[in-house]
């Protein structure tokens, strides 16, 4: 029983692809990262199947897919602890999270609780908002990055960083939607990533204060669910943050049920 690492994204595939194949969906949060970590790694049991796997997209960052917590916690104590010493950030399905910041045996913070979804039968909202949907277009880029600058500061996170560039790679691939209220103002969004594994995941559904409590998220992130169908995605998944049931509800009448809930935790340094 032991934990490997790698930072070829190829071998990881080779030894990892079984599970990944096996648990797309609970393995989403890792899949959106492997090309792109620093290291990989993947845990082998006693009869030598992969029962465990992460990402490492910076030091002290790391990201599991399915884990077990026996492979969790033998990660606390092992010699390729992410993060050597230093304060870590881990991210993943709870259990398994709960068990490796336990088995540091270090002070450690759960910081975000989040569940993720997958679609089922999509409800679109009944009556619809006012107003429609369209594909973003290169003209609303200086929109659509404020938004996303706004989002990430209504989830508790660092707002400063410019998105311009992601949101320009989002528009670009046509996968960021807005709703059109009557007037033909922009009123919400939300995005769809790439098909991956047979999947996409919506996210970045942001309303502005003012144009919230009128269904808009429920139009647009109904049309951000049947464009990832459309663009071939047979499972459509979200994340959504625990601490907020509004969102929570809106996304189960529009057919999403839960698959698990996740945990980011901050574990202390030596």
């Amino acid at each position: 029983m032991t934990w490997h690492f790698t930072e070829d994204p190829a071998v990881f595939r080779a030894a990892a692809g079984a599970l990944l194949s096996a648990e797309p969906a609970r393995n989403t949060g890792l899949l959106a990262r492997v090309d792109t970590a620093g290291r990989l790694g993947w845990w082998t049991g006693p009869d030598g199947r992969v029962t465990g796997v992460l990402a490492v997209a910076a030091p002290g960052e790391p990201t599991f897919g399915t884990v077990t917590p026996e492979a969790a916690r033998a990660l606390a104590s092992s010699p390729d602890l992410p993060g050597n010493g230093r304060p870590v950030v881990v991210r993943g399905e709870t259990a398994a999270v709960e068990a490796f910041a336990e088995a540091t045996g270090r002070p450690w913070t759960p910081t975000v609780r989040m569940r993720l979804f997958r679609l089922g039968t999509l409800t679109p909202p009944d009556p619809a908002p006012a107003g429609r949907a369209r594909v973003a277009t290169a003209a609303d880029t200086p929109l659509a990055a404020a938004w996303a600058r706004e989002f990430v500061r209504d989830i508790g996170e660092e707002p400063g960083k410019d998105r311009t560039g992601p949101v320009t790679e989002r528009i670009s691939g046509g996968r960021l939607l807005l709703w059109e209220g009557a007037d033909g103002r922009p009123v919400s969004m939300a995005c769809f990533s790439p098909v991956t594994e047979g999947q996409s995941r919506v996210h970045l559904v942001y309303t502005p204060p003012a144009a919230r409590g009128r269904g808009y998220a429920a139009g647009v992130t109904a049309a951000a669910s049947r464009a990832a169908r459309d663009a071939g995605a047979a499972r459509v998944l979200l994340f959504t943050d625990l601490a907020n049931p509004t969102s929570n509800a809106l996304y189960r009448r529009l057919g999403y049920r839960p698959v698990t809930d996740h945990l980011t935790a901050e574990v202390t340094g030596r």
